[in-house]
């Protein structure tokens, strides 16, 4: 597997090793003994997945305090675009993004760390997209900031009225009016 650095510590792109023949293909999606050595040692504990049409926008979410989750990304059908926001107060980098194109083909998967927003964009007409976190679920904890943020100056690379939103993501706070409750300074992993 290849990390392939990106513009905000912490955030990676892993691409994994293919090997491919006239029957087909196979990689390995997850290793705990390689992400551990090549990205940090995460204890991943729920597998999600969904699946969502064209157009349809998921973000931008996290979990708060003390139920904060990393989550390693990929797409097993389709494309989307998946975008990572640094909400941790004190960073260097706070409300900046990435972002980065995760498809069936490519076969790219993204690590977020605790401390982001995340969200994607559905580029195809049918993405089925999975994902595992560090933490469980905790309905209770949901944060949310506002996909279309025009401090953010996300690029969903969709048409504004192609945009598919739940109503709960129709609602979410812009990034200066909410609480983030993380801290750069404080060690999200302890």
């Amino acid at each position: 597997m290849d990390i392939i650095k990106t513009d905000i510590e912490g955030v990676v792109v892993l691409k994994p090793r293919v090997f491919e023949d006239d029957r087909g293909y196979f990689y390995e999606s997850y290793s705990k003994r390689e992400f551990d050595k090549l990205v940090r040692p995460v204890d991943f504990v729920q597998d999600n997945q969904s699946k969502s049409s064209y157009g349809v926008l998921r973000g931008l979410h996290y979990q708060k305090w003390p139920f904060c989750q990393s989550k390693l990304v990929r797409v097993i059908k389709g494309k989307v675009l998946d975008v990572a926001v640094d909400i941790r107060k004190n960073s260097p980098t706070f409300g900046k993004s990435v972002a980065v194109e995760l498809s069936a083909e490519n076969r790219l998967m993204l690590f977020i760390p605790r401390g982001f927003a995340h969200g994607f964009s559905v580029l195809s007409e049918e993405a089925v997209f999975q994902y595992k976190c560090d933490e469980f679920y905790h309905p209770e904890s949901e944060g949310g900031i506002a996909w279309n943020d025009p401090a953010l100056n996300i690029d969903w690379k969709l048409p504004v009225d192609s945009i598919i939103l739940s109503e709960k993501d129709k609602v979410n706070p812009l990034l200066g009016d909410s609480h983030t409750p993380f801290d750069y300074n404080i060690d999200l992993y302890q």
